[in-house]
């Protein structure tokens, strides 16, 4: 499983210096790093499930000593390790160039993974189920549903904000706890449904 985990980086390995630069360009920016964080993690995520989708290269996986399950549970595995790694990047990056006082935040560093694990565990289980060039054409409809909204009916972006800084500033353990066993929940369910999903394709 681990050469599968490693699959998916080398894939992209062309791309890393791509990545490297425009998050630099966005940290110069002053952009938020809990959306660069999360941007990029799902980016590379989604990049990495395309490219199983080309050129059959489904067939080639399943001709491999891998089961079904071990292909499946690499790509949640392996969407763990990038967004940690992506957090580490990011977060060094901004306190090398903006030199803020303190380099890791423990509170946006554990938002950003609980958002990519939701964002996941319903876009793995479409993706599998269907391409991940519907899961686009889905996006793209919702984004132009989510502007629409936020220029004519209801300030999302003042709202999700608000959200973020009670997140970041609850004080109180439990509260983090009980989201944590949501999101992880969440996403194990979705690793089992993707699981089932994809025993049952043909190739």
């Amino acid at each position: 499983m681990i050469n599968l985990i490693l699959k998916d980086f080398l894939i992209q390995k062309k791309l890393i210096l791509f990545y490297i630069a425009t998050i630099i360009i966005y940290l110069l920016a002053g952009v938020p790093l809990i959306f660069l964080g999360f941007l990029y993690s799902v980016i590379y995520i989604l990049n990495a499930f395309a490219y199983d989708e080309k050129d059959n290269a489904n067939i080639l996986l399943n001709s491999l000593p891998y089961t079904r399950k071990e292909i499946v549970s690499s790509k949640y595995i392996g969407s763990l390790i990038f967004t940690t790694l992506f957090i580490f990047m990011i977060y060094v990056g901004d306190f090398l160039i903006n030199g803020k006082g303190d380099l890791f935040i423990w509170k946006e560093m554990l938002l950003i993974i609980g958002l990519v694990m939701v964002a996941i565990s319903f876009m793995f289980p479409i993706s599998y189920k269907f391409k991940t060039q519907y899961l686009l054409i889905a996006s793209g409809v919702l984004f132009g549903i989510y502007m629409l909204t936020i220029n004519l009916l209801v300030p999302i972006n003042d709202i999700l904000r608000e959200l973020t800084r009670k997140f970041l500033t609850l004080q109180e353990t439990q509260m983090y706890f009980v989201a944590s066993i949501t999101v992880a929940i969440l996403y194990i369910g979705s690793w089992l449904l993707s699981i089932r999903i994809y025993e049952r394709k043909a190739f």
